[in-house]
């Protein structure tokens, strides 16, 4: 936990997104930039909502790997104005701790004394969700990353072969966009259909963390309309595997592959975000389809045949 000199409290590290940046980008950017530390995210925790009026201390709050989306302060009305901050479980796996930006102090405290020394109650909710979320074995988690490929440039418009089709301008920028995403949940596998607009939809995240992209024909549109066992296939040989992996394919795959993720999900309710289950919120993806640069993220504990997915988290193209 961190300590704010400006308001003397200790808190959970948190932060406020940029324009245009993803929860999960902002969490793990204010981390680092408050704790010197950089972390790999890993299952949601539960969010915090709550009124914070002008002059910004009426139930001003800080977090874990978190992230607000309001201003410290209420508008110039001097109403009230709602803040929601959301969390997640994170590993460090680099950085020096230097404290460069508001924070004056690092505590790293067992659950008694850190429940005993934050300032706000609502704070206590991230940890007694850590705490419950280690004693049912759920927190050590790894993200299996299903996206579907970003924008291309239209089937009508293009003269080649469909493989061949790339993204369009606004595939691109996404493609862009999701370096940082993967970023923030550490993923080292990158899978895809060797189809032009998948690949070019991972190739930046592969390019700025040097990694070696894995070509699989079993995920392209031809192949799973002749032989539709192959893409889930791919899927098994990576919950085996059991390391942060992302999964670029098209629409009519990712049915298949939701579907054999919500076979091995938990049917409750998220003991730790408090969201949906993580099965009721891959067969609402399924039922839905998921949109062109949609990312979801699975958290899964364990591997092969003990791999179950534990939670679930959804992030659309803008």
């Amino acid at each position: 936990m961190v300590h704010r000199p400006r308001y003397d409290d200790w808190s959970w590290a948190k932060g406020k997104l940029d324009p245009g940046e993803e929860w999960p980008v902002a969490a793990a950017r204010e981390v680092f930039e408050e704790t010197g530390l950089h972390v790999r995210l890993g299952r949601p925790l539960p969010t915090s909502r709550y009124d914070v009026v002008e002059g910004g201390r009426a139930d001003d709050s800080a977090d874990d790997s978190a992230v607000d989306s309001a201003d410290d302060s209420a508008d110039d009305s001097g109403q009230p104005a709602p803040k929601e901050v959301r969390y997640w479980a994170a590993e460090v796996v680099g950085g020096d701790g230097a404290l460069v930006n508001e924070i004056d102090e690092v505590a790293w405290l067992d659950v008694d004394d850190a429940t005993t020394r934050l300032t706000y109650d609502r704070d206590r909710d991230q940890l007694q969700a850590l705490v419950q979320a280690d004693r049912d074995g759920t927190l050590t988690t790894w993200p299996l990353v299903i996206l579907r490929h970003a924008h291309a440039f239209a089937r009508s418009t293009w003269t080649q072969a469909d493989p061949l089709r790339p993204l369009d301008a606004r595939g691109r920028e996404r493609a862009e966009a999701l370096v940082p995403l993967l970023t923030s949940y550490g993923v080292i596998r990158v899978v895809t259909s060797p189809a032009a607009r998948c690949l070019d939809s991972v190739l930046p995240y592969a390019a700025a963390a040097g990694l070696k992209i894995r070509l699989k024909p079993g995920l392209s549109e031809e192949s799973f309309e002749r032989r539709p066992d192959h893409a889930p296939g791919h899927l098994t040989k990576l919950l085996a595997r059991g390391s942060a992996a992302v999964v670029s394919t098209h629409g009519p795959v990712l049915p298949r592959l939701l579907e054999q993720l919500a076979g091995i999900a938990d049917a409750s309710a998220s003991g730790a975000s408090g969201a949906d289950s993580a099965e009721g919120t891959l067969l609402d993806a399924v039922e839905r389809g998921m949109g062109k640069g949609e990312a979801l993220v699975a958290h899964v504990v364990g591997s092969g045949d003990k791999a179950r997915v534990v939670d679930v988290e959804l992030y659309p193209a803008p």
